[in-house]
């Protein structure tokens, strides 16, 4: 068995796309290996700044023998009278096999030649060097660039090229023009601690080669590294690291031989909110911050930094940074002095020198239009007078902090320094949070809002984007989404189901629509409808892959074009919630089984007659003297037993007290359609026929207070 080493040596890449690079790899070269029937025992994959790197174990030597069946033209066209025909001989010849061997075969579309071949086995190493320019120009990342004056792209220039099968170097290039990198097995060491070149006898030898050089190529054993420093360098100073995972992956991507520097700056600028620093600290330097404890907010006046240099020459890297981190530090303090000096409010005239979007005005403007959303939530959720009144205030104040000048300086931590200036403003604790939750999720595994005033703000913004946004007609498109309007609409249903908020969206969506509809000279009815199918999709998609819910019976509850299970999810997300949950529930334990049969076929029955689906109570309708089996009249005094635990379902949203009704005449269902007591449905008399579908479709209107029975598939 053979080893094969594959590096590709560049000029420093970004971190980003080498981390992308490397995920790329781990898809790409296993699947073309074994689209060219090359077994193998491993494919490691290494990364730093200057080289991507394959290692692949346990290689044949060359591919094994195969035989391959290809299908040819249709009989009649291959064959006249026996003979064969242009196309048999241009197919045979394709294939490199005579005529002779042509077979033909029937198939669902006819009589077709096909041959059968057998394919010797190509040299491995024959193969690697096709495949392996495809490897390395076929990765995806940001700005490409072009170097010297070829028409190659690649993230950087590309240097030096390892292709090493066994002992032996394939013969490779890369052409860029003038500049032409020929294949060898020769790399370089760290470029301060080993500027010397590395030669590579075998593959194997790679990670220990590059360990001698001062390069660790392995990302794991970075990432392991760099942990263990970091920390302990902390605990030197009585302290704790807050290893950030984004940071980690960005660090680990900046340097080939990591080690732990230990900087320090003045007492007084912990002064500054925490937040300011461990943005100056994390975001701007990639510096990992210090604190007292572990989960422990009160910092101390070191960082740590991860450097790629000379660990001898620690200290010389450590007052550099230093340097640039009391600057930075210095900043922010002034910005914060500054901003500090005016309360919060005083910020709002500003907001309308900014432009929130070209056709719908100043962030001031937005704010206005906030407020006015945040006042139907309120008014929805009949909230107390000073939770409605904290509800305006934060909603006013919420997007001030984006024209201070910390937060000019510093956008990430918008919402962060708007509760910081609030509590300086002195306004309540609850507008002061409201301003930083409204913000809340920030990502897809970031937390809620968890105060009222916090969640209705929220969703106020949110709710105002996406009317103004849509109204305007940029609805996202494919993974075109620049506005971020799904992450909106998933936002707003998550902090309603998180909350338990009774928000009918149904009825916000239309109201704030016909306001932007009268303002802008829009199509009411058109925006209602865009919007409602797209918070549609989001709830579906919540459904099946966060609340893990089976999808028939997400469509069950949703409804497949019903007008009725639609609106009724719109106008309650809540009971849509608990409907689906209840439903994967008395899946899982056995209960949905009991009813299906019944339900589902009375469903489907009751398509055929014409009773509305809100009927429930069989008085009036349903004619006892038409009954001709004693079924018939069990059926109907079931229905009428279920009348008050389906009322009570609907009340209390208690659909347990529902199931057991129905699982309890279930079996009255069953004998209405199977056994002696039987009866045919479709009689030809059309009172006993309508008055049996009344009784079908009584039974699944009551069904359907929980769910549509008949999108459900039996035993998923």
């Amino acid at each position: 068995m053979a080893n094969f080493l594959l590096e590709v040596g560049t000029e420093e890449l970004p971190a980003s796309f080498l981390s992308g690079a490397i995920a790329q790899w781990k898809q790409l070269i296993p699947q073309s290996l074994k689209e060219n029937f090359l077994d193998n025992d491993a494919v490691e994959i290494y990364g730093t700044p200057r080289r991507l790197a394959v290692l692949i174990k346990g290689l044949p030597q060359q591919q094994a023998d195969r035989e391959e069946e290809v299908k040819g033209p249709p009989a009649k066209a291959a064959f006249k009278d026996g003979t064969p025909t242009k196309a048999a001989e241009g197919f045979a010849n394709k294939q490199g096999v005579d005529v002779s061997a042509l077979e033909i075969r029937p198939t669902d579309k006819g009589d077709f030649v096909f041959v059968k071949k057998s394919i010797k086995g190509r040299s491995t190493g024959e193969i690697l060097t096709e495949v392996i320019p495809d490897w390395i120009f076929k990765l995806e990342g940001k700005r490409l660039m072009r170097w010297s004056d070829g028409d190659l792209k690649f993230s950087r220039p590309i240097r030096t090229l390892v292709a090493l099968l066994d002992d032996k170097v394939l013969p490779i290039e890369i052409d860029n023009n003038s500049e032409v990198v020929k294949s060898g097995n020769t790399s370089r060491g760290h470029r301060v601690l080993h500027p010397d070149d590395v030669t590579f006898s075998q593959p194997t030898d790679y990670l220990n080669s590059l360990n001698s050089a001062s390069v660790v190529a392995s990302v794991e054993t970075r990432v392991n590294t760099i942990t263990q420093q970091v920390q302990e360098a902390a605990k030197k100073h009585n302290g704790y690291a807050q290893i950030y995972p984004d940071l980690l992956e960005e660090v680990v991507n900046l340097v080939e031989y990591p080690s732990a520097v230990v900087g320090n700056f003045e007492p007084e600028f912990l002064e500054l909110p925490p937040e300011v620093i461990t943005t100056v600290m994390v975001s701007h330097q990639k510096y990992f911050p210090v604190f007292k404890a572990e989960n422990s907010q009160e910092l101390l006046p070191y960082f740590i930094t991860v450097s790629n240099g000379d660990p001898e020459k620690s200290d010389i890297i450590a007052k550099g940074n230093e340097r640039v981190i009391r600057a930075r530090l210095a900043d922010g303090r002034y910005f914060y002095e500054k901003d500090i000096k005016q309360s919060l409010e005083s910020f709002l005239p500003q907001l309308e020198t900014v432009t929130f979007q070209e056709d719908l005005g100043s962030l001031r403007q937005k704010v206005d239009r906030i407020c006015s959303v945040a006042d139907r939530i309120s008014k929805q959720l009949n909230l107390a007078p000073q939770q409605q009144e904290h509800i305006q205030r934060a909603a006013l104040l919420c997007k001030a902090d984006l024209v201070s000048s910390m937060v000019y300086e510093f956008p990430e931590l918008q919402g962060i320094m708007g509760q910081k200036y609030a509590v300086k403003s002195n306004e309540p604790e609850a507008v002061a949070d409201a301003i930083f939750e409204h913000y809340l999720p920030r990502g897809a595994d970031d937390i809620l809002p968890q105060t009222i005033t916090g969640r209705v703000v929220a969703i106020a913004d949110r709710i105002d984007t996406l009317v103004s946004i849509f109204g305007l007609g940029m609805i996202p498109t494919g993974s075109s989404d620049p506005f971020a309007l799904r992450r909106a609409a998933t936002a707003i249903v998550n902090i309603t189901w998180d909350g338990d908020l009774s928000i009918n969206l149904q009825q916000l969506l239309a109201e704030t629509a016909a306001e932007f509809a009268n303002t802008h000279n829009k199509d009411k009815a058109k925006l209602v409808a865009s919007l409602e199918d797209f918070f549609l999709q989001r709830i579906r998609t919540l459904l099946q892959e966060e609340k893990h819910i089976d999808y028939d019976l997400v469509n069950a509850v949703l409804g497949e074009n019903d007008p009725e299970y639609t609106e009724r999810a719109l106008q309650d997300l809540l009971d849509v919630r608990d409907r689906a949950l209840f439903l994967q529930e008395i899946r899982n334990n056995g209960t949905l089984d009991k009813i299906y049969e019944t339900v589902n076929r009375s469903t489907r029955l009751a398509a055929q007659g014409d009773l509305d689906t809100q009927q429930l109570d069989p008085s009036n309708l349903v004619q006892p003297d038409l009954f001709q089996k004693s079924s018939e009249e069990s059926f109907y005094h079931a229905v009428v037993s279920l009348i008050p635990q389906t009322q009570a379902a609907q009340q209390q949203r208690n659909y347990q007290q529902l199931i057991a009704g129905l699982t309890e005449i279930a079996p009255t269902v069953s004998t209405f359609f199977d056994g002696p007591e039987s009866v045919l449905v479709m009689d030809d008399n059309p009172d006993i026929k309508r008055n049996r579908l009344y009784l079908l479709g009584l039974l699944r209107n009551h069904a359907r207070v929980l769910a549509d029975f008949g999108a459900i598939v039996k035993n998923l």
